[in-house]
């Protein structure tokens, strides 16, 4: 999104079964759990590494390097047990000069496994932190290529948790397990080829525990890795609860809904932890089973081994090794299993965020794109239609020109398309049918960049950072002076508040900028579209968060700031748009009647009836059955700031906090 774009977060109309509730009410959850590919997955979490392959070989090398050396070790120590025995059973004594050279030699390999295996691990722990790097970086660049609609569907907290918490469980995953995976592996081999070399009899009855330990394994997997999956997606629908009550927290308070809230946290905290306890009890059986069929072998290499040395078949340093390889042969196979848990889980990550870096991307812009010729921002719709549901029509053939320098005022009912048309021009959503030009231009076939680079948009859901105010001003056009900046909140009116503020205009904000009320934060914005100087300007209840004062001195700056600039003003108060050039009333879509303030009242049409209802209905009639008042039309007058009737999309009234 372009700088001018990004004042405020926009508020985005959604369809009706995708809305999601306030603080307290039922949350969306997230997307339905998808069938799980635990090998498709894991395989392509493994592809990621595809760019560090070569240090991948690296750590192979390395990783095969120090395991030789330390199954190497058991040997050739068994020749100092041999060496000592047969001194003792010869008369001969201990040939020390011998026993020493067998224990330095015996060291020296365990030393540069050591240091091999460290090396290893250093090289390893580079390889999956740039990974995750590169993983983090895609899923960055994903999000800024996804249609707004995607993030109508989804919640901010499950998505704000796959960015978190998934990817950081994935990189834990890739730091533990890749390490161990390699060394156990071949450690296994490694073992085993030295087991053979001493005896085949009894590395047959080792290798038995392979199949059993692999049975077991696949056995619990099958059942753990749907607990794996549950368990990170009520981790989404837990943070995304907990980020919706939070920034509602005033609103929890003010209706009492804080039982409310508590038990749905309770609740789908009460989820996460029996998805949790299933996947790790299930999961964790597998150690200990592996263990148990471990020492079965161990007893039996034991009972026969010492037949074997008693038969005179061994020699005694032999069968000592022998079983020193038996134990370190069943400690890497009951680490795979062990690891089976934590690549369950990384894997239920992976699938969470694959899940997210697949998802649709909005159309790609065209290449070569095409350049309005001209800069005065003549808008014209043209047989327009769109919808969010593809079988709910929202707006349908809509013609309407816009000439520059114009102020057009929209007007309705909720959810008659007012937001929606001024998205369209944003390219927040594409058209269903017609077209939109710029300065003749289709605005489809220009790049999104130098469409919404052109257009301001000053909403009213404010959006500001964690910055200074200047830095926040500064943000509607990167390369703007500090005299510019200056001049637009002298325009907008911040600077009438921000010298009472302890850094004036470096005063810092925080992440909610809640340390300005609601109306100076909407000063701010205005502030930024000033600073912005764009050729088209929407204004989507701007004044709605201020007081009637401050609001009359924002108009006449908005005023100045309209002025040889294309307007689109929409506004509930119809006091705020009597000065515009041209008035649309919009219902279901359509626009049923335009022209100026005294043009549409003169008309006795839906304008007027919508201002009589604001300024001259009296309070019985506003009480009165909707069908009573005007059955003639499916507008409903209370839709519009009546003092007495709560307004449905939020504060009815100037001054009152968004």
């Amino acid at each position: 999104m372009s700088e001018t774009t990004t004042d405020d977060k926009p508020s985005t109309p959604r369809p009706p079964q995708q809305r999601q509730h306030g603080p307290g009410g039922p949350g969306m959850g997230a997307p339905g759990e998808k069938a799980q590919d635990f090998k498709g997955s894991a395989m392509r979490l493994v592809r990621l590494l595809g760019p560090e392959k070569l240090l991948v070989y690296l750590v192979i090398l390395l990783g095969a390097a120090s395991v030789a050396l330390s199954v190497v070790g058991p040997k050739i120590l068994g020749n100092a047990t041999t060496v000592i025995f047969e001194g003792f059973t010869t008369g001969t004594g201990i040939d020390f000069p011998k026993l020493h050279g067998i224990l330095w030699s015996v060291a020296a390999i365990y030393v540069v496994s050591a240091i091999l295996a460290l090396v290893q691990g250093l090289v390893l722990n580079g390889v999956t932190q740039r990974t995750v790097y590169r993983l983090r970086q895609r899923v960055e660049d994903k999000i800024h290529d996804l249609p707004l609609s995607y993030f109508d569907r989804h919640q901010r907290g499950d998505l704000l948790s796959r960015v978190t918490n998934d990817i950081d469980n994935i990189s834990q995953t890739l730091q533990q397990t890749l390490s161990q995976l390699f060394t156990s592996v071949l450690t296994v081999i490694g073992i085993l080829i030295m087991m053979l070399s001493i005896s085949w009899e009894l590395a047959l009855i080792a290798i038995v525990s392979i199949p059993l330990t692999t049975v077991i394994v696949a056995m619990v997997a099958k059942r753990s890795q749907p607990k794996f999956v549950a368990q990170w997606k009520h981790t989404g629908d837990l943070n995304a609860q907990i980020e919706e009550g939070y920034t509602g927290h005033a609103l929890v308070k003010v209706f009492g809904r804080n039982k409310e809230t508590q038990e749905e946290f309770r609740r789908k905290n009460e989820e996460l932890y029996e998805a949790s306890f299933g996947a790790q009890f299930i999961s964790g059986i597998i150690m200990p089973s592996a263990m148990f069929v471990g020492n079965l072998v161990y007893v039996a290499i034991a009972v026969v081994g010492g037949i074997m040395v008693t038969n005179g078949r061994l020699p005694f340093g032999d069968i000592q090794a022998f079983i020193q390889y038996s134990r370190q042969f069943q400690q890497p196979i009951s680490q795979l299993g062990s690891m089976a848990n934590l690549l369950q889980s990384g894997v239920a990550s992976a699938e969470r965020v694959f899940e997210l870096l697949d998802a649709d991307e909005q159309e790609p812009d065209e290449d070569p794109a095409l350049t309005p010729s001209d800069d005065h921002g003549r808008l014209v719709f043209e047989d327009v239609s769109f919808r969010y549901v593809e079988s709910k029509p929202l707006i349908d053939h809509l013609d309407l020109t816009v000439e520059p320098g114009r102020t057009v005022a929209i007007v309705g009912p909720t959810g008659a398309g007012k937001t929606t048309l001024v998205n369209l021009i944003m390219r927040f959503y594409e058209l269903s049918g017609g077209r939109i030009t710029l300065d003749g231009t289709d605005i489809a076939h220009m790049t999104r960049d130098d469409l919404r680079s052109r257009t301001g948009m000053v909403l009213q859901d404010t959006w500001l950072f964690g910055g200074t105010i200047r830095e926040n001003i500064a943000y509607g056009r990167s390369d703007a002076t500090d005299e510019e900046i200056l001049d637009a909140a002298k325009a907008a009116y911040v600077d009438r508040f921000v010298h009472s503020l302890p850094d004036g205009y470096d005063t810092v904000l925080d992440d909610d900028a809640t340390n300005l009320s609601a109306g100076e934060r909407q000063l701010v914005t205005i502030a930024r579209a000033f600073v912005a100087q764009p050729q088209v300007l929407i204004l989507d209840e701007a004044t709605s968060s201020v007081d009637t004062r401050t609001e009359l001195l924002v108009q006449r700056a908005m005023a100045k700031l309209r002025q040889d600039r294309t307007a689109f003003v929409i506004a509930h108060r119809l006091s705020t748009i009597r000065d515009a050039d041209l008035i649309l009333v919009m219902e279901n879509g359509s626009i049923v009647e335009q022209g100026n303030h005294a043009e549409l009242l003169a008309a006795k049409g839906a304008y007027a009836r919508l201002y009589e209802a604001q300024f001259a209905a009296p309070i019985d009639e506003v009480e009165a059955p909707i069908d009573e008042v005007h059955p003639e039309t499916e507008a409903v007058p209370t839709t519009f700031d009546d003092p007495s009737v709560p307004h449905p999309e939020g504060p009815a009234h100037a001054g009152e906090p968004a």
